[in-house]
């Protein structure tokens, strides 16, 4: 079950391409993470001409594989490395990778602007996505069927949400997986009776339900005071990992996103920043 504590996103990475004085950086991996991360991009080669970051999602397993079989710097993650990928990034290169808490993100439940449902319980919410409870009916919505979308099994919000929320259980299988949580957002404003899950900076065009931890609990919206708080119950860190401690413009990067600056645009693009030294 998600508690007020927050999960850790990692991020892996070291420094390639030096060429001419310039240094590339290939980031790669969550989707959570895509948006927040091509800003910290763009504005640390406005500040740095000479450094080239690029940007991919894909999601977290897809980012960590790339960071272990060589193809990308740093890996974007929204769930912890398991021990078994440590695992392998130890046997590849004699270290199991540096972890870097780098946001806090709020795991948002998803609607239809015209659902009238406000609010969802933990237990509620395992219910439904576990193909126990069907009908919006069954919850204080609509006479409907409910219409399930999730993320992919490679994507660090699927393995969170199956965790913290499905406490370990299957998806219910008429559940539909979506490539990207862009696309889940896309899929809820466009089903009425549709519901969805995803990084609380997405949630343009639908309504966000607040949520009880339990049924004696008060039902708290995603709000940055309220995962700042530790209130909203599905909450936890994005991270860096790396495969080795940074040096060089790699550390200097990662020192930019952790600095003011870094954690203004986290602010800025929807998330919630670290608490600053």
């Amino acid at each position: 079950m998600a508690t007020r504590f927050l999960c850790v996103i990692l991020i892996i990475a070291t420094v390639t391409g030096f060429t001419g004085g310039s240094t590339t950086i290939t980031v790669k991996g969550s989707d959570t993470m895509v948006i927040l991360s091509q800003r910290w991009a763009e504005e640390y080669m406005k500040l740095h001409p000479n450094v080239s970051i690029q940007v991919t999602g894909g999601g977290s397993g897809t980012g960590i594989s790339a960071l272990i079989n060589g193809t990308a710097d740093i890996c974007n993650a929204s769930r912890p490395m398991k021990d078994a990928e440590k695992g392998q990034l130890k046997e590849k290169y004699g270290s199991a990778g540096v972890e870097v808490k780098c946001a806090v993100d709020g795991l948002s439940i998803y609607v239809n602007e015209s659902n009238p449902v406000k609010e969802l319980s933990l237990r509620q919410l395992k219910g439904i996505y576990t193909g126990k409870v069907r009908n919006w009916k069954e919850v204080g919505g609509p006479d409907g069927g409910i219409v399930l979308y999730s993320r992919e099994n490679n994507s660090g919000t699927y393995a969170y949400f199956k965790d913290d929320v499905l406490l370990g259980e299957d998806f219910d299988v008429r559940c539909q997986n979506m490539p990207g949580t862009a696309a889940v957002v896309s899929a809820v404003v466009h089903d009425k009776l549709g519901i969805g899950y995803g990084g609380v900076a997405y949630g343009a065009g639908v309504k966000d339900v607040a949520v009880r931890k339990d049924s004696a609990s008060v039902a708290y919206a995603p709000s940055v005071e309220n995962i700042k708080k530790g209130l909203y119950p599905i909450s936890r860190y994005l991270y860096m990992y790396l495969r080795e401690r940074p040096s060089g413009e790699a550390k200097l990067f990662i020192d930019w996103v952790l600095g003011k600056e870094g954690q203004e645009l986290v602010a800025k693009v929807g998330y919630v920043p670290l608490k600053q030294k």
